[in-house]
């Protein structure tokens, strides 16, 4: 019994033993080497090595000068990786963390590009194009003179676009199915929040004749 403990407690010290190693041997890597990694990684494309690098980065060394280049990239990567949800909550965290910190603009344009990458089609959910362009006049707004402020600025045009377009998509749905209030709402909606669209003009047109319709309707 007593030689059957013993067994039993020098397999579990081996076991603990190689792990302690293992952990030490890996621990054993400087941050300034763990950076070199993590951007080697980067620059190959090798994303889901550099996010492991960064991340080892910045759990082994969180008081290191590099950490918060980790806290980036890591953010980047995952962006890169067209993994959004991740990188959207990567950069949101470095934005509380660091708000003050000068890549702050970057963040915010990154971050809206994540929702930006994933527009789709007219007739499909629109919260991309509604959250992307929230964050660009953010962005906009608070950092008129930055260089991604101008970037913003062109992406606003693409999410109005699909905005407007879904819109008419929608109002004209009601209008083929005949359910002219609706659709008269939604042409009234589509003018007042989106002048000067051609699918405002396209609305313009349509309006006077779903009045006619939907008055006869009653």
């Amino acid at each position: 019994m007593i030689k059957k403990n013993f067994l039993l407690f020098a397999i579990v010290f081996l076991l603990s033993s190689c792990g302690l190693f293992e952990s030490s041997h890996e621990m054993g890597k400087t941050a300034e080497e763990l950076v070199a990694e993590g951007s080697s990684a980067f620059v190959s494309g090798n994303y889901k090595d550099a996010v492991k690098a960064y991340t080892d980065l910045k759990d082994w060394y969180p008081f290191s000068k590099y950490a918060i280049l980790a806290e980036l990239k890591i953010a980047d990567a995952n962006y890169q990786l067209k993994q959004y949800d991740e990188a959207i909550i990567a950069y949101e965290a470095f934005e509380k963390m660091h708000p003050k910190n000068d890549a702050i603009p970057y963040v915010i344009y990154s971050s809206g590009l994540c929702w930006f990458d994933q527009l789709d089609t007219v007739d499909r959910d629109q919260t991309p194009a509604k959250n992307s362009m929230l964050l660009f006049k953010r962005l906009i707004n608070q950092y008129p003179a930055s260089e991604y402020a101008q970037k913003a600025k062109e992406k606003i045009q693409r999410c109005l676009e699909n905005l407007s377009g879904h819109e008419l998509y929608v109002a004209d749905f009601y209008y083929k199915t005949k359910q002219y209030t609706s659709a008269l709402a939604r042409y009234e909606s589509l003018v007042m929040n989106f002048p000067g669209s051609k699918e405002s003009k396209e609305a313009l047109n349509k309006i006077l004749k779903c009045k006619e319709l939907a008055n006869k309707n009653k």
